[in-house]
């Protein structure tokens, strides 16, 4: 079959989907290593008996609900090509904006007289695929030095940012950690020193509420209940999790924070009791809350 006719049955193959045709062009466009344009300019080529075998169980896959990502293995994010298993979740474009504001965060932090050669440290929980830290020290202009810990609970989602850090930067070394949110000791796992400070701290930590997170998961997505359970109402981690941010930052050191629709305004006065100050919420593309910052005095 040609490229054409394979767009034009897209619909009958992926009757679930709502973006059929878009589904199918990722899909060959990954098979046949081209871009969507080079598709629309080549709708004629033939695919071999291989290829087209090979088409038909992708779509298979995407039938079942699994994403796109999972099935090619890759999602872009900030402009970079992450490997992404059913490890790990997803990259959202909407996740792009707790980067953006990192690298504000992390040119201000430069201009604090404590800063010394413009080096900070940053510390990124939660870090699943690795593409918010990744994302960060891609970006980071020049003259900003940065020292970038990552933490997970899952040691298989550590062995994608690794893969992930290993191909995007490779002139970077990355602090991997397997351990629950900043401190956790076990004879198998390892902690971030009580000791450590830091200038600077993201989360894109679970922040879904449990019976959200099983109708989400009901259409087959088959991303990780681990990364988005966030417990009843969300807010499980979120409490575990901003005291111990507290403990870990220097003063005048910033913390972001994703929390989504969910608990945005829950977690600016979790931050607020705390002790956080300027606390600011952010958000996204749709105009929904997504990132919240706040400040350490």
């Amino acid at each position: 079959m040609t490229v054409l006719e394979l767009q034009r049955t897209a619909a009958a193959e992926l009757p679930r989907s709502p973006t059929p045709r878009l589904d199918c062009d990722c899909l060959l466009g990954f098979l046949l290593n081209k871009s969507r344009s080079w598709l629309a300019a080549h709708s004629d080529e033939v695919l071999t008996p291989e290829q087209e075998a090979k088409y038909y169980s992708m779509t298979a896959s995407r039938r079942t609900g699994l994403p796109i990502a999972y099935i090619t293995g890759h999602k872009e994010f900030f402009g970079l090509d992450f490997i992404v298993t059913q490890d790990v979740l997803i990259p959202k474009p909407d996740t792009e904006l707790i980067v953006e504001q990192a690298l504000i965060a992390a040119s201000e932090l430069t201009a604090q007289p404590d800063i010394r050669n413009n080096t900070i440290q940053i510390a990124d929980i939660c870090t699943g695929s690795g593409c918010i830290a990744i994302s960060i020290l891609h970006e980071l202009p020049h003259h900003i030095t940065a020292v970038m810990t990552a933490a997970d609970i899952s040691q298989a989602a550590l062995t994608v940012a690794q893969s992930n850090a290993n191909i995007l930067l490779p002139q970077h070394t990355i602090n991997f950690i397997c351990g629950n949110l900043l401190y956790w000791n076990t004879e198998s796992h390892t902690s971030i020193s009580p000791k450590q400070r830091f200038n600077l701290i993201v989360s894109n930590p679970p922040y879904v509420p449990s019976d959200t997170v099983t109708e989400l998961l009901a259409d087959g997505r088959s991303e990780p209940r681990l990364a988005l359970d966030g417990g009843h109402a969300g807010l499980d981690i979120i409490k575990d999790l901003i005291p111990q941010v507290f403990i870990s930052l220097t003063h005048g050191g910033f913390f972001l924070i994703e929390t989504g629709e969910y608990n945005a305004a829950a977690t600016a006065e979790l931050l607020s009791k705390a002790g956080f100050i300027d606390i600011v919420n952010y958000t996204d593309m749709g105009g929904m809350p997504r990132v919240t910052r706040a400040k350490k005095p």
